[in-house]
C-alpha cells in the first residue's frame, strides 16, 4: 500500500516531469518502487527516453527494465505496436529469458489471442509453477472474457499456492458477491479478518455479506462487524452506522415481543448510531438532515 508521503511525492514529481521540469528516469524508477502503473504517463515519458540514444546508453543496464515497464505500459495504453517493438529489444538481448517470454503471453493476451495466450502461459507455468504474475494474469484473462467461473476456478488454484495474498482473497470475495454466492464470499472475508484483523473494508464487507444473507444469527453477527468497522474509523464510517441502525431494526422485527436483553443492547446501540449519523450529517452534509431524519423514523429510531 502507497502511504501517503510516498502519494505526495509521486503526485509532484509527476507534476514536474508533465510540465516540463524534474526527472523522467527519477519518475519512471518510483513509479515502479511503488508498484504502480500510471501507464499513460509510463510510456509518454518512457518512449521519450528510449527514443534518445544519450539518454538510453546513460541508464546503463536499467535500460532493459525500462523497456519492460514501456512494454507493459503500451499494452495497458493498446499501443501494441510499441510493446512488439520494446519486446523484441528485449528479446536480441535475453533470447532464452522466462521474463521476456511472459511479455510475449501477455502481448498475445492484449491482442485477444486467448488460446495461445493461455498455451504460452501453460508453457511457461511447466518450467516454474510458482510464477505469481502467470496465475494472476490467467485470472484477469477469464474476466477480460467475462467468463467468472473461469476466473473462480484460477483464484482458487492460485490460492492453494500463495495463500497469503490478500489481494487475491479480496478479489475472489468480490467476485463472489457479484454471483450472488454469499456463503462462498464469507469465507474470503473471514480469511482476510483472520490475517489482518485490523483493516476496517474487511469488517464492513463481511457485515454487508451477513446482512444480505439475512437470518437472526447472521444479522447479530452483521451488527457485531458493523461495530468493529466504527470502532476502527473513529465513529466515522457513515456505512457501518446505516448498517448498525438497519441490523437492530431487522432483529427487532425479528425478535418481537420477546423483550430479551440482547433486544435492549441492540436498540441502544442503534440509537447510538442514529445520533452519530445526525452528528455528522449536521456537520457534512446540512441539506440532507431531513432526508435522515426521516429514513430513520422509516426503522423507528428515536434520537
Amino acid at each position: 500500500m502507497v502511504s501517503k508521503t510516498e502519494e505526495e511525492q509521486l503526485n509532484s514529481l509527476e507534476n514536474q516531469v508533465e510540465n516540463g521540469g524534474g526527472d523522467s528516469w527519477e519518475y519512471l524508477s518510483l513509479v515502479r518502487k511503488l508498484k504502480l502503473r500510471r501507464s499513460d504517463k509510463v510510456l509518454k515519458h518512457g518512449v521519450r527516453i528510449l527514443n534518445d540514444a544519450k539518454k538510453r546508453s546513460a541508464l546503463g543496464p536499467e535500460e532493459w527494465t525500462l523497456y519492460e515497464q514501456v512494454a507493459i505500459a503500451a499494452m495497458d495504453c493498446q499501443q501494441l505496436e510499441v510493446a512488439k517493438e520494446c519486446i523484441k529489444s528485449l528479446q536480441r538481448k535475453f533470447p532464452e529469458s522466462k521474463r521476456v517470454g511472459r511479455l510475449e503471453a501477455m502481448l498475445l493476451e492484449a491482442k485477444g489471442a486467448w488460446a495461445e495466450a493461455e498455451k504460452a502461459y501453460s508453457s511457461l507455468l511447466e518450467d516454474n509453477q510458482f510464477d505469481q504474475v502467470i496465475h494472476r494474469r490467467r485470472v484477469a484473462m477469464a474476466k477480460a472474457q467475462g467468463d467468472l467461473s473461469g476466473a473462480i476456478e484460477w483464484l482458487n488454484k492460485y490460492l492453494e499456492i500463495f495463500m497469503a495474498d490478500h489481494d487475491a482473497w479480496r478479489e475472489l470475495a468480490e467476485i463472489y458477491v457479484s454471483l450472488q454466492m454469499y456463503k462462498q464470499a464469507v469465507f474470503c472475508y473471514e480469511e482476510l479478518i483472520l490475517s489482518q484483523p485490523t483493516i476496517p473494508l474487511y469488517h464492513l464487507a463481511y457485515a454487508d455479506v451477513l446482512y444480505t444473507i439475512g437470518g437472526l444469527e447472521n444479522l447479530h453477527a452483521a451488527k457485531k462487524y458493523y461495530a468493529a468497522t466504527v470502532d476502527l474509523t473513529g465513529g466515522k464510517n457513515i456505512r457501518a452506522l446505516f448498517g448498525i441502525c438497519l441490523c437492530a431494526s431487522a432483529i427487532a422485527q425479528l425478535t418481537k415481543g420477546r423483550g430479551n436483553k440482547d433486544d435492549k443492547e441492540s436498540l441502544e446501540l442503534q440509537s447510538l448510531s442514529g445520533m452519530a449519523l445526525e452528528k455528522i450529517y449536521k456537520h457534512q452534509s446540512p441539506s440532507k438532515l431531513s432526508l435522515l431524519n426521516s429514513t430513520l423514523r422509516s426503522l423507528k429510531i428515536s434520537l
